[in-house]
């Protein structure tokens, strides 16, 4: 018996696939698979419904842990996408992982998605599952489905598409950020409204201070109390969203060269980000911190991508792990007006000497303020030199008038 494992949301697409596995693609049957990486729970309630109005074996996965320390490898990385923090991108391998595992389990010879040809949810679960020896299948993407098709092939199968997401905005979630895209949205100039946000309040005058300790580049208590990933990410998704802390919209560039306009939430995200860079800031020397900006550069493309498994990423992430080494202290940061802004850090390895920096030392390690006279006078001496050469040649060099020279004029 031929089966295939289905990554089921409960959603239209995912609804039509069911029939459309047994009926084009000829398998005696479809598994569901629907992995929690922090979508609320009235999503899980939705697939199950759905599951069983189908009569679908479905298999329900937590890969939160695996998740959070997957974002947490983001933030040593100091991953961001555009502008954004990257949630959905790194989401979806973790999810294309859990169903192949499942499917492995399940004696199955396929997977299968949803996910329509334009996005790049596609592609990041492919990356993945292209790795084993199973049958790929995107049936809305190889059948050309539109929504519009899909509607009216459920109505006539009667499938139970009322428990999926039928709402104005398209809307996916997870622990690391919320993202809201479709219907106006669509629309460059549109302004949206407030009622598409879900996870930060609006902004208003209101502050708050908070400390977040890190651990080697990875965040583990806030405000002295400890806390496994999980629970520190939601706990901040829900302080920092209070002051409005997470918000971005912006033009994105998918990976299939097309622009699209993306709205996205993510408190935690934003305050952890901003908390790591400020205490590396502090900890890392300067050439460390130039050069890390374009290894955190290059491991956020491949994150965007899917590819954390690309041999390029674990050289990267050699860098990045010796550097964090020394990412351990507390950074204080400061919810207002929609930001989380650091205004304070401390470490034990902070690159700094409070004496050295001050105006009322005079001598620090047997360095006084006139040795720096010798280095003043070499400082910018080749480009001095450069601009007195060009002048001397340029007063050396005769001017050219647009008549020429006036005895050639006159032969």
């Amino acid at each position: 018996m031929e089966r295939v494992a289905l990554a089921f949301s409960g959603g239209l697409d995912t609804t039509v696939c069911v029939p459309l596995l047994e009926e084009e693609y000829g398998y005696d049957e479809v598994i569901g698979v629907t992995v929690d990486v922090g979508q609320p729970e009235e999503e899980f309630e939705e697939a199950e419904e759905t599951a069983e109005a189908l009569g679908l074996e479905n298999h329900i996965v937590d890969a939160k842990s695996e998740f959070a320390e997957t974002c947490f490898d983001g933030v040593k990385a100091n991953a961001t996408y555009q502008g954004y923090p990257l949630g959905t991108a790194l989401a979806r391998p973790v999810i294309a992982q859990a169903i192949l595992e499942v499917a492995e389990e399940q004696d199955c010879s396929a997977l299968a998605h949803g996910c329509t040809g334009k996005g790049n949810d596609q592609l990041r679960f492919e990356a993945v599952w292209r790795g084993s020896d199973m049958e790929v299948i995107a049936p809305v993407r190889e059948l050309g489905l539109t929504r519009e098709w899909e509607i009216e092939y459920a109505d006539e199968k009667d499938l139970p598409v009322e428990a999926g997401n039928d709402g104005v905005w398209s809307i996916d979630t997870n622990l690391w950020s919320r993202s809201v895209e479709g219907g106006q949205l669509e629309e460059p100039s549109y302004v949206p409204p407030e009622e598409i946000y879900d996870w930060t309040a609006e902004p208003t005058d209101e502050t708050e201070q908070i400390e977040i300790e890190f651990d080697e580049g990875v965040p583990v208590a806030v405000d002295g109390e400890a806390m496994d990933g999980v629970e520190l990410i939601e706990h901040l998704n829900e302080l920092a969203g209070a002051h409005g802390v997470g918000r971005t919209d912006l033009m994105e560039d998918r990976m299939l060269g097309l622009k699209v306009r993306e709205n996205y939430e993510h408190p935690a995200a934003s305050v952890l980000l901003n908390a790591h860079r400020a205490l590396e800031d502090l900890v890392l020397t300067k050439g460390e911190r130039s050069f890390k900006v374009g290894v955190d550069h290059e491991w956020s493309e491949k994150a965007y991508e899917g590819l954390l498994f690309a041999p390029l990423v674990e050289a990267l992430n050699g860098f990045i792990d010796e550097t964090q080494t020394k990412v351990t202290g507390t950074v204080t940061i400061k919810l207002e007006g929609g930001k989380a802004r650091p205004v304070g850090r401390d470490s034990e390895f902070a690159v700094y000497s409070a004496s050295a920096a001050s105006f009322n030392t005079e001598t620090v390690d047997g360095i006084a303020q006139e040795d720096a006279t010798g280095v003043a006078k070499y400082h910018g001496l080749q480009e001095r030199l450069a601009n007195a050469v060009e002048a001397d040649v340029g007063e050396r060099t005769p001017a050219v008038t647009d008549g020429g020279d006036a005895s050639e004029g006159e032969q």
